[in-house]
C-alpha cells in the first residue's frame, strides 16, 4: 500500500490531488500524520479528496489508528488514515 505523509505545512487540496491519484490507480493509501497540525491537515485533504472521487462515483472511506512512525531515528506515535473505496 502507498503511504502519503502529511505534515502541518502540506496543502491540503495539494494532498487531496495525490489521495484521488491513488485511490484511483490502486484503491487504496495510506496517509501518515504526527503532531494535531498535521492531523488537521490531513483530515482536511481526505476530505476534498472524497469530493473529488464523489465526482467519478467512488465512496471513499477513512479507517483511522495509531501507528509507531520513525522521524531521525526516533519512535513517534502518530496517526495513520487508511483510505479505501467503499
Amino acid at each position: 500500500m502507498e503511504i502519503l505523509k502529511v505534515s502541518s505545512r502540506s496543502a491540503p487540496n495539494s494532498v487531496a490531488g495525490a489521495i484521488a491519484a491513488v485511490i484511483r490507480e490502486k484503491g487504496e493509501v495510506e496517509i501518515q500524520a504526527v503532531g494535531a497540525g498535521a492531523v488537521n491537515q490531513a483530515v482536511k485533504a481526505c476530505a476534498v479528496a472524497r469530493g473529488y472521487l464523489a465526482t467519478t462515483g467512488i465512496d471513499l472511506i477513512l479507517i483511522p489508528a495509531f501507528a509507531a512512525i520513525t522521524i531521525d531515528d526516533e519512535e513517534r506515535t502518530g496517526i495513520k488514515l487508511i483510505c479505501c473505496e467503499r
